[in-house]
């Protein structure tokens, strides 16, 4: 059996079919790895692995001990997680700074703010933009519909629908958009 160190030294001297066994038999662990680091999620932790194989790819020449390759990817993939993480995390932080700076419209609780966000979420993407744009944002149809590169009277249904469908799910109604 070619052994790790081996493979390395091929591909240092441009094996591309030796680099490609060496992903092979370790990206595996290090997505099951960076999906226990980040929660579970299996996408980010696959767009993760392989940005991790192709820093790996790209430094292989920096590696000191062939032999170590397993622990180096792993090395690669922690310190890929934790950016990932603190990004993040930054990126709460924003949010959460956000929110606290917006002013929110008198008598509306943080249990009926919390309420709206969600039934926002369950419009389709196109109604909530519009929704977001027109009501929330204050913009008019036009403006809207030039934003989002769609026709006039696309947005004002969506808005319409976007609404009707806001109120359903907040007041417990029925949802006939």
């Amino acid at each position: 059996m070619t052994t790790d160190a081996d493979l390395v030294r091929a591909a240092r001297a441009g094996s591309d079919a030796a680099f490609a066994r060496l992903v092979e038999r370790h990206q595996a662990p290090v997505r099951a790895f960076l999906r226990r680091m980040l929660g579970g999620s299996f996408d980010m932790a696959d767009d993760l692995a392989q940005e991790v194989f192709v820093a790996a790819w790209s430094s292989l020449g920096r590696l000191e001990d062939p032999a170590g390759v397993r622990s180096w990817l792993f090395g690669i993939a922690w310190r890929r997680a934790q950016d990932r993480m603190r990004s993040g995390l930054r990126g709460q932080a924003r949010d959460r700074a956000w929110l606290d700076e917006m002013q929110a419209p008198a008598g509306i609780s943080p249990e009926d703010r919390l309420a709206l966000a969600d039934a926002m979420a369950t419009l389709p993407a196109d109604q909530r933009a519009c929704v977001a744009l027109c009501l929330a944002d204050g913009w008019s149809h036009g403006e809207a519909a030039e934003a989002l590169g769609l026709p006039l009277g696309t947005v004002k249904s969506h808005v319409a629908r976007g609404r009707a469908r806001l109120l359903a799910v907040l007041t417990g109604g029925s949802d006939d958009a």
